[in-house]
């Protein structure tokens, strides 16, 4: 009779709480799982000065250890400045430009110096001028201007190439480093359902412990809530675990101590318009830095074409030698001006060949680019019409799909504490609600990565 009558004011108790789900978790009885607590103390306050300033010290350090909140452009701006891999390209062009500064230097001069028709020893000497004479040349090659000049352009031109390949691998960087923000932010939204998971569920053991001793639960139900908790709490341990992955990776793009301390901007709202730009071959030519790397590729092959071409122009070469006698002879010189003749058949070939060949891979670097150009435009075609049909499913999840189940739990729950359902019904709107929300959060991660492959398409 007794315990009937604390079921009753129990219930009636609960009744009288409005139907809030989290003060009725701090109702206790004795249940088969519940620890012994000791009772309150009151204590008397005392004020420690000392204890007081080392509290002080210790709240402003654990302020100075906070995470620094980044931005995705900030992230992104970072990589473009200190990330290794951008800054090889960069020594690249400045290698290549220096390379270009030295490409009109001509050959450097001979000089020489011997003897010129002397006898060799123990020979008979029938003129004073038999002697011979000591002999001292200088030698210069002076190049043509115009092969100096196109040597000079093809060099330069190569710079450009190695810029667009920088474009190429931050786009890669960019993409990667998106990826890695978008999932830590995605990891941060399931961190917060995942979190009212588990309060949710410690809320259910709470009541099934209440119950049980009253018959009105099963040692079962106790089992099942509890499992169900530790799978929740599992899932928050894996998705720590993914936001250190994140973590770690976005600060070895952006070349950081490992040691420093970064957290999102889990205010960042990411929003995606198709871009028209795919139906226009020009713009879309102008977008991306591997056509124009390609572009940039044909010029250097044209320039060197007309640097080949220029190799039928001649050459020019002077030549001085003064000879100083050993007999009593006049001094003498001799002074001569030479030019190639490149245009000879046994010579010209070879650049001939080189003009020609260089006009086949110019061809062949077109259709590549061609066919570059028609699988983008049909790639993100596709993509953007992909991109749509997710959105609209998101938006299903958000509108009609998790507020149906979360409804129905709320049902559930609620004639749970009134005694009209069983806890194990309850885990189960609780498990449906909780898979679409899983399931919510798993598409919209593959929403954020297809608009990332998306924008890597366009490179922006």
């Amino acid at each position: 009779m007794k315990s009937s009558i604390r079921l009753k004011a129990e219930s009636s108790k609960q009744k009288g709480l409005g139907g809030s789900l989290v003060p009725r978790a701090g109702l206790s009885v004795a249940s088969p799982r519940a620890s012994a607590q000791t009772p309150t103390q009151l204590r008397a306050f005392h004020f420690y000065p000392c204890r007081s300033v080392v509290m002080m010290i210790c709240l402003l350090l654990s302020i100075e250890a906070q995470s620094q909140v980044i931005t995705l452009d900030s992230v992104l701006t970072i990589i473009d400045k200190q990330n290794p891999m951008l800054q090889e390209y960069d020594n690249k062009v400045k290698a290549l430009n220096t390379y270009a500064e030295g490409a009109k230097s001509w050959m450097a001069p001979m000089v020489g110096a011997g003897t010129f028709m002397t006898p060799y020893p123990n020979q008979m000497l029938m003129d004073e001028r038999d002697k011979g004479a000591w002999m001292f040349s200088v030698e210069q090659d002076i190049p043509n201007p115009s092969k100096l000049n196109a040597n000079k352009n093809y060099l330069a031109s190569k710079a450009s190439v190695e810029i667009q390949n920088r474009s190429t691998q931050f786009n890669q960087l960019r993409s990667e480093a998106k990826a890695m923000y978008y999932q830590w932010l995605v990891a941060e939204q399931k961190l917060i359902i995942l979190r009212e998971n588990e309060q949710i569920m410690e809320l259910m053991l709470k009541l099934a412990r209440i119950r049980y001793p009253y018959n009105q639960g099963s040692l079962g139900n106790i089992y099942k809530a509890e499992g169900r908790l530790s799978e929740v709490q599992n899932m928050i341990l894996m998705t720590d675990g993914d936001i250190e992955e994140s973590s770690f990776r976005l600060k070895s793009l952006m070349n950081v101590p490992v040691q420093t301390k970064i957290m999102i901007d889990t205010t960042t709202q990411i929003k995606f318009e198709p871009n028209q730009i795919i139906y226009d071959t020009a713009a879309l030519t102008a977008q991306r830095s591997d056509i124009k790397q390609i572009d940039k590729t044909i010029e250097v092959m044209r320039l060197n074409q007309q640097l080949q071409r220029y190799q039928a122009r001649p050459d020019f070469k002077i030549r001085f030698d003064h000879m100083q006698p050993i007999g009593k002879m006049p001094t003498q010189f001799t002074a001569m001006a030479m030019v190639s003749i490149p245009i000879a058949p046994w010579s010209s070939k070879m650049y001939k060949t080189e003009v020609k060949g260089m006009q086949y891979d110019i061809e062949a670097m077109k259709k590549g680019r061609q066919a570059i150009l028609i699988e983008t435009r049909g790639m993100l075609a596709g993509m953007a019409s992909q991109l749509a049909r997710m959105k609209q499913q998101l938006e299903n999840y958000d509108t009609k799909i998790i507020p149906a189940l979360k409804k129905n739990y709320q049902t559930l729950m609620l004639a749970y504490e009134e005694n009209r359902e069983q806890l194990p019904i309850v885990i189960d709107s609780w498990e449906a609600l909780n898979m679409a929300q899983m399931e919510y959060i798993e598409k919209n991660q593959d929403y954020l990565n297809m608009i990332v492959s998306y924008e890597k398409e366009l490179e922006r």
